[in-house]
């Protein structure tokens, strides 16, 4: 399952995010956040803990460095 999640992040990293502009305001970017945090903690707590990043990543945001 981890596989998979992971490759369909890598999917959407390749084929999908270069269609739209640059806009993420935290470094690591969320896609690159998502799979260390998946990696590390295991398919659920990751996958909790990149929603909770993606939800964070707004306008309003000060953003900055973050990682999992």
């Amino acid at each position: 399952m981890k596989k998979i999640l992971i490759n369909f992040i890598k999917f959407y990293q390749r084929f999908i995010s270069p269609a739209f502009p640059s806009s993420c305001r935290y470094y690591p970017t969320c896609s690159h956040y998502s799979i260390e945090a998946i990696e590390k903690y295991g398919v659920l707590k990751g996958s909790v803990k990149a929603i909770w990043r993606i939800l964070r990543c707004n306008p309003f945001s000060k953003g900055g460095i973050d990682k999992p």
